[in-house]
């Protein structure tokens, strides 16, 4: 794909669904008892990888557009797969699926892509195995394939070394079926979206401050769940509305979950014109319309606790550091490394290739602002994310700028490409 530099981007767009809680409803419906009705799926290529993880287990899943119904048969309903299940290029399948399969009264086998293959599983293998479950790394290399060998379980007080929703939820997933209590203690808190669908399923969750505790589950139940708009989404047009000159954008229905919105508040105190509208609270997520204007932005710094908030918005706010008067610092984010692909690298050479003052640092990267950028061919390392961020930092360049394999947007939003160029005004 090839962008160029945009006069200004006006209108409203409403973007897809969330990724994070799309693969969880599906999950949890599959687990529950009765039908599961879901409004608002991600079309994505990851959450269709859960579906057919799903569907191989004996769960019927009907989809309409973007109306998906599950057909649960109970935490106890999920049969032996007849192949390996194949999570595609998902993190959050591979690694939740790792959770409900150990206590599962069947063995199986999961694995994914080349990228996935490469992505570390310890960190969810070695509390799983903790709790008593039998999990292989076939390649003896802590990465999928894994090998799962049904167990009984027994809870315990696992205190995370990174704070990871993905981590934290095979945990919890574990626990509903465990003897005795599961708890999960993280150095910041991670996203909350398995804690707040869990209860809406009928689980006992209780969360204080970083640690949430689960208690072993009789049985869920079928619910309607509204996915909203996914904010690691609308990131990307609330950066292009800030980037370019004389833009104005309202992006409708979005989660502003605040274990997920750390972008609004950094981009806040960078100087951006963000407003809510519309603000909504429904089945435990909180959302509202997003308006954005373009802004003169200052650097700032980005750490500690807001990361876990914004650790997928990384790669466009580095993008978008470079349009901000003075440094902005981002660090206590080594976690990019292990990503899709080592976004750190990935953001660090693509920016400088396009004239940007960025230096890679070993946890994050320092970039001084204001520097003219240009067209240039960005490698998107198959990582939708930086596929997204340079398509992005393209309209806001002198000349042409061509991401390869830039179909890996796939994952997450297909018509990403489309609705982003929609907004360019004079096309």
């Amino acid at each position: 794909m090839k962008f160029t530099k945009a006069p200004c981007l006006k209108g409203e767009i409403t973007i897809p669904g969330d990724k994070s809680i799309s693969h969880r409803s599906v999950m949890f419906g599959s687990l529950a008892k009765g039908t599961t009705e879901i409004t608002g799926f991600l079309e994505g290529a990851d959450c269709l990888s859960t579906i057919s993880c799903f569907r191989q287990m004996g769960i019927d899943i009907e989809r309409t557009g973007d109306t998906v119904l599950v057909h649960g048969k109970g935490l106890r309903g999920l049969t032996a797969p007849r192949k390996v299940l194949d999570c595609g290029n998902s993190g959050t399948t591979t690694r939740l699926l790792s959770g409900i399969l150990s206590p599962q009264a069947f063995d199986v086998t999961i694995t994914g892509d080349e990228s996935i293959q490469k992505r570390p599983m310890n960190r969810i293998i070695q509390p799983l195995t903790q709790m008593g479950a039998n999990i292989t790394s076939l390649g003896n290399n802590g990465c999928a394939p894994l090998r799962i060998c049904g167990r009984t379980l027994h809870g315990i007080h696992y205190l995370s070394p990174v704070a990871s929703a993905q981590v934290k939820s095979a945990i919890l997933l574990a626990g509903l079926y465990a003897e005795g209590e599961t708890r999960v203690t993280e150095p910041y808190l991670s996203r909350n979206h398995s804690e707040l669908m869990l209860k809406q399923f009928g689980a006992q969750v209780s969360a204080q401050e970083n640690t949430v505790l689960i208690r072993p589950a009789k049985e869920l139940y079928g619910c309607k769940v509204d996915v909203p708009g996914d904010i690691s989404s609308a990131a990307f047009f609330i950066a292009a509305g800030l980037m370019v000159p004389g833009s104005e954008i309202l992006i409708k229905h979005v989660g502003i979950n605040p274990t997920r919105s750390g972008i609004l508040s950094v981009c806040q105190a960078m100087g951006g014109q963000i407003s809510l509208l519309n603000e909504q609270y429904k089945t435990g997520e909180p959302t509202a319309d997003i308006l954005v204007r373009h802004s003169s932005l200052h650097g700032t710094k980005i750490g500690g606790a807001v990361i876990p908030t914004l650790i997928d918005e990384l790669p466009i706010l580095a993008a978008l550091a470079c349009f901000a008067e003075g440094e902005t610092v981002i660090q206590d984010a080594a976690e990019l490394k292990v990503k899709e692909s080592n976004r750190i690298s990935a953001m660090a050479a693509g920016l400088s290739a396009m004239g940007a003052d960025v230096t890679e640092t070993e946890d994050g990267m320092v970039i001084r602002g204001r520097k003219p950028l240009h067209g240039s061919t960005i490698e998107s390392h198959f990582d939708h994310r930086i596929a997204m961020t340079f398509a992005v930092a393209g309209l806001c360049a002198e000349g042409e700028t061509e991401v390869l394999d830039a179909e890996c947007v796939n994952i997450s939003y297909p018509g990403f490409y489309r609705d982003l160029m929609g907004l360019v005004q004079g096309r």
